[in-house]
């Protein structure tokens, strides 16, 4: 997916649930399953969660990048040339940052 599909599906939902950006951490991963519900402890069920596949591992750098200068918690750097997938989750005291 490209980065301005990316972003507006995820502010779509941010505004849907109206969350403050600094309540969501964002991140990239090669595999989402094990980042986002494994090393962060994200519940699969009846929480607050999204990711999406980037085209590419720039476009999930960017799309990355955009959120933080938004106010989401998360850092640029992460992951590797495989990472791919953007995600995002509410924090809070039963998640891992």
């Amino acid at each position: 997916m490209d980065r301005d599909s990316i972003i507006r599906d995820f502010e779509d939902y941010i505004d849907k649930y109206q969350l403050d950006y600094s309540e969501i951490y964002v991140g990239i991963t090669n595999d989402v399953e094990r980042r986002l519900f494994q090393e962060h402890q994200v519940p699969k069920d009846h929480y607050w969660w999204i990711y999406s596949p980037a085209d590419n591992n720039d476009i999930a750098r960017k799309v990355e990048q955009y959120f933080i200068s938004k106010g989401c918690q998360g850092g640029s750097g992460g992951g590797d040339d495989s990472s791919n997938i953007v995600y995002a989750y509410k924090t809070s005291s039963i998640t891992n940052p």
